[in-house]
């Protein structure tokens, strides 16, 4: 089949990698305008917009998808069997949708109707799901409220969003080739979402990572889960930013950010109705140590208040 591919970040980058490399001909990839980072402003390329450079891609960065009538008659003009979606970070207007023959499907990281929306890595940790996925679908004009293809389901386990990640993009890449042979084919089988079950995310910022020591002890370790490697979980200690990276839970109890003990075994924080012991951090400049490694050049304090 002949794909137009949609996608900006790495996981987009992974499932496109994986159509490349399927029996289809990508004949178009669209990503998000290029974005300005840093103090200095520099321009950096997506790592969807990398990867088409480098293969010889037909790339196509539109500053808006809907009433864009120059874009679509370019889109009109690739004569798509069908659209693939990851990520792109844009809401597809109908008339995108229904273009081509097969329409479009989306890779979406999540146990649909589950979990829709902008995050669903990430929130899939923070909330204490103990399964999550990726779904194949056909794309409708909701927010990830198609018909179903494929699903496949993983164990969250003590995973951190990147190992998480990692484990959901393989499953993403090889979901897609299969789902789009059994589009090719006429195999395919379309499971409508249960709309009574649907749940919603949204966009994780950088300001989500701040600790809030009222929480549960379970509530801030998965925080420290969902938001490794970025946008972390930190508080402050004297002034100085302290990002933790792995923890784990105890029941001993303080005041609210509370240093309770600190030794090689990890520095105890008090929190709701209990503690955390923080096993791995990282303080500005420096790179993330084990707590053990940290007490060796640096001293905390029992008594002193993360806030």
């Amino acid at each position: 089949m002949r794909i137009v591919f949609m996608g900006t970040p790495d996981i987009a980058c992974s499932i496109l990698n994986a159509c490349y490399r399927s029996r289809n001909e990508i004949v178009g990839v669209v990503s998000q305008p290029d974005a300005q980072v840093g103090r200095g402003k520099k321009i950096r390329f997506s790592p969807v917009k990398e990867f088409a450079l480098e293969k010889g891609l037909h790339l196509m960065q539109p500053e808006k998808v809907k009433n864009n009538t120059e874009f679509f008659e370019e889109l009109k003009a690739l004569n798509p069997d069908i659209l693939v979606v990851c990520a792109y970070g844009r809401i597809l207007p109908k008339e995108i949708l229904e273009l081509p023959k097969y329409g479009a499907v989306n890779v979406h990281a999540s146990l649909l109707p589950k979990l829709r929306g902008a995050s669903p890595i990430q929130s899939a940790i923070l909330l204490g799901e103990e399964k999550t996925g990726i779904t194949i679908m056909q794309m409708a004009e909701g927010l990830d409220s198609g018909d179903m293809i494929l699903k496949e389901e993983i164990e969250i386990g003590r995973m951190n969003h990147e190992e998480l990640y990692n484990a959901l993009t393989e499953i993403g890449e090889r979901l897609i080739q299969e789902a789009l042979l059994l589009i090719d084919m006429g195999k395919a089988t379309f499971e409508k979402q249960n709309e009574a079950e649907a749940t919603y995310v949204t966009t994780i910022s950088k300001a989500d990572g701040k600790i809030d020591f009222t929480k549960e002890p379970v509530q801030i370790e998965r925080q420290i889960r969902a938001f490794d490697p970025w946008p972390g979980a930190y508080a402050s200690l004297n002034d100085v930013v302290f990002k933790f990276w792995k923890a784990d839970i105890s029941e001993r109890t303080g005041r609210t950010g509370e240093i309770l003990e600190a030794n090689a075994n990890g520095i105890t924080v008090a929190c709701g109705n209990g503690s955390i012991v923080v096993k791995e951090l990282q303080v500005p400049g420096k790179k993330r140590v084990a707590v053990k490694d940290f007490l060796l050049g640096n001293k905390v304090n029992v008594g002193d208040l993360f806030v």
